[in-house]
Formats: structure tokens, sequence, C-alpha cells
């Protein structure tokens, strides 16, 4: 374990020098796309100067080290063909979230055309489960739900997402490294295949807290989309993935670590009032 910066490109290279690592997972970025209306230098920062510190430190490292790195269903942006598949355009991003991931994505092809490096970029769809981020909807809605808060419902309920549990989020990613022992360079759909509607996952959440919503009917913001939806064929051929959690058995895991867990007060306080965070 190493505190430090990904930006710190002297840092990276030492430890790729010192240890002998043959896979690096490279989950940390800014996420969600509510707050990039708001801060958009920090996503430019985090998601794309990061990431080219990151390749280059990589680069002289291409025989013997392979990258696993997050991308998002949110680089579909306003693609309107449903279900999302990997060779569908990504060239109309609807928020700079989007726009950075997909730069991640151009910049992996870059590097492995002019170094060698051998990559899997994948594109999560809504991560969800103990420890997740609090911004999402399962933490946000149950932090306010529980503490007597209203939700904010956006898009009037008129919403559906790919809810993907984590522990199908984490076999997604340790099949992608194994891919990355075989061959070259590849994007894939890391989600459940079964977009739910929001007003089904709040019916859902409420039965696994046993507590009902105060709910805030709100437009959809700037940026947002209203359906998710991964065709995950590729991944299933290629990586053998197979998602196996329901989002009924999904939440009630969730709300079980929520209701006994005390050490979720360490992220609760970044809870934003239960604003619906489409990813």
């Amino acid at each position: 374990m190493v505190e430090g910066d990904v930006c710190d490109e002297e840092l990276l290279t030492k430890l790729l020098e010192e240890h002998k690592i043959t896979h690096v997972v490279h989950l940390a970025a800014q996420a969600g796309v509510r707050y990039s209306l708001r801060n958009p230098q920090s996503y430019v920062r985090n998601n794309v100067e990061c990431y080219i510190h990151l390749l280059e430190a990589l680069k002289n490292k291409a025989d013997t080290v392979k990258l696993v790195y997050a991308s998002s269903s949110s680089v579909y942006g306003r693609n309107t063909k449903i279900p999302f598949a990997e060779t569908d355009s990504i060239l109309q991003p609807s928020s700079l979230y989007a726009a950075t991931k997909g730069a991640d994505e151009a910049m992996a092809k870059v590097y492995n055309h002019l170094y060698g490096i051998r990559s899997a970029g994948l594109r999560f769809f809504t991560v969800y489960g103990p420890w997740g981020r609090p911004d999402m909807a399962a933490f946000s809605f149950t932090n306010s739900i529980m503490n007597g808060r209203a939700i904010k419902v956006y898009n009037k309920g008129n919403m559906m997402r790919d809810f993907t549990y984590i522990d199908d989020i984490v076999s997604g990613v340790v099949a992608s490294m194994d891919f990355c022992a075989e061959t070259g360079i590849d994007v894939f759909n890391i989600g459940n295949n079964e977009p739910i509607k929001l007003m089904d996952f709040i019916t859902t959440l409420e039965r696994s807290l046993e507590k009902k919503a105060n709910m805030n009917m709100v437009e959809m913001v700037q940026g947002d989309v209203p359906m998710t939806y991964a065709d995950i064929g590729h991944s299933q051929r290629v990586l053998g993935y197979q998602p196996t959690t329901s989002i009924d058995e999904g939440l009630r895991k969730f709300a079980a670590w929520y209701l006994a867990d005390e050490r979720k007060d360490e992220i609760e306080g970044f809870a934003n009032d239960g604003e619906w965070n489409a990813q």
C-alpha cells in the first residue's frame, strides 16, 4: 500500500521498477456526470492528465506489464441504439465526464500502437454495493431515507439504469486481467444486461430497508441520459463474464451492510442529499 498521486509519474516509474508488477488495474478517477458541470478541471486533471502519466510510466514496460483501466457506460452518450454494444459510436458524449473516459480509450489505442501496451478498458454500468460511492443512487437514497430526508427523483422517475453489483464488477476486472495476459487491446461492457426502472429500484430499496421514501420529483439535469443498457455478449464470449446478482439480492446485501456497519459513517458525510447520479 503506497499513498500517492497517479499524476506523480516519477513515483509510478519507481514502483514499476522496484516491484515485479505484472498487471496495473487503474480505477482511480473523478467520476460522476453532475459534478463535472461544476468542476470540469478536476476531470481533466484526474481522468486525462494522470492517465497520461500512467501510460508514460508503462511505455517501457509493455513487454511485462498489462493494463486494465476503468472506462464508463457514460461514453455511449447520446447514442440511441439499445442495448449499448462496444462497436457503437462513442462520438456523441453528453457530459465532460463521458468525454474524458472516451479520451482514455483513445489514448490506450495510441499507446498500444506506439509502444505495444496491452490493455482492457472496462465500461462499467452503474456500480452499486457496500462501500459504494456516496453520491450514487443506492447509498444516497438509503442515506436520505434512513435520515428522514426526501430523495430527488430525476426526470420524474422516467429513467432506467443497468445496475451492476460490485461482486459482478470484480469478476469482470479479474477476467479482464486474464485477457490482457493473452492478447493486445480491447474494451468491454461490464454490466448486468438488465436495465431497471428507477421507480422499481426505489420500491425494491424501500422493501430492503423496511422504510418508505419521501420523493421529490424533479427534471433531468444537463448531461444525464434517460437509459443505460449493456450488451454483454462480447464480454461473455471473450472474458467468460457472467453477472449473477439480481437487483433484489444486490439491494438486500447493500441494505444489510448499511444498517449493520458503523464504518459507513466514514463516507456518509459525502452523500449529497439523495441526488440521482448517472454513470
